[in-house]
């Protein structure tokens, strides 16, 4: 069910309205901006959002605001964009590309060494029986490690002693990237943003040009593996883990990887900080 909260500011002069959608974080921004402003807050779905602009609810709104979730607007296509309120029109957008780059790095970080050391199994038998059939896990150093998109993972990589060869838009300076080159990668962090063209970036074809036992990571959006083909591949070995914070269709798992215990799986939990 979609629910609208409504705070109205205590002045004697209207004062515009502010839409908030999803969930706020920075509580004490925004308890300063509800003296100022009407505010609004929206959690349901896409179509629950569209109904609110189309029946009025949202009139009057000077400014919109979105967290990092995308689950209740989906994106901000056409379709959406038109159903807006017209007092948004002509005003200006900006978003904050970085704001989370740190951590999801981190994050990447904590998937990859929870993939080599197939933490999941380990913590799952820790509440059991202690150590149980816990298999042995795998040491990081000295391992070569693929970036797609290197962002800011390099740096927190080398400090673990990885070696490192990346895939970027633009060649990084020598001492941000590494000197390391090798054919293929041990380990796969993905955390570059998605265009249309990016779309199964890792896929069948590519995995199977990878050593056996690869390790794959993905931080950046669900779109980039072919999950089909990276439930296939931990099926016959060729990958022996896989750290996961993003999926194709969240919150939907495809099961041959909600179900395997090779598997480390996050919530879209890299922008929880």
């Amino acid at each position: 069910m979609a629910t609208i909260a409504k705070h109205t500011a205590t002045s004697i002069r209207p004062k515009p309205s502010v839409f908030l959608i999803d969930k706020y974080h920075c509580t004490s921004e925004w308890s300063k901006l509800q003296t100022k402003y009407k505010t609004y807050q929206f959690t349901g779905n896409r179509q629950q959002f569209l109904q609110s602009c189309q029946s009025g609810t949202c009139d009057g709104v000077a400014a919109l605001y979105r967290t990092n979730s995308t689950l209740e607007t989906r994106p901000f296509n056409k379709e959406l964009i038109h159903a807006l309120p017209p007092t948004l029109g002509g005003k200006q957008i900006s978003n904050v590309p970085n704001v989370v780059t740190d951590a999801t790095a981190d994050v990447a970080m904590f998937l990859m060494l929870g993939a080599l050391r197939q933490a999941t199994i380990t913590l799952a038998s820790t509440r059991k029986e202690w150590k149980g059939d816990t298999p042995l896990g795998r040491d990081h150093g000295g391992k070569m490690l693929g970036i797609l998109g290197v962002d800011a993972i390099a740096h927190r990589a080398r400090a673990f002693g990885l070696k490192i060869i990346y895939h970027n838009r633009s060649k990084l300076p020598r001492d941000k990237a590494g000197r390391d080159t090798c054919t293929f990668s041990i380990s796969t962090a993905l955390i570059y943003q998605p265009q249309r063209k990016t779309r199964h970036t890792i896929s069948k074809a590519e995995l199977e040009k990878m050593k056996d036992d690869v390790v794959i990571v993905n931080t950046a959006r669900g779109s980039l593996p072919d999950e089909a083909a990276l439930a296939e591949a931990l099926q016959t070995g060729k990958v022996t883990s896989v750290g996961l914070d993003v999926f194709v269709n969240e919150p939907i798992i495809h099961p041959g990887l909600l179900h395997n215990n090779r598997v480390m799986i996050l919530h879209h939990w890299d922008d929880h900080t």
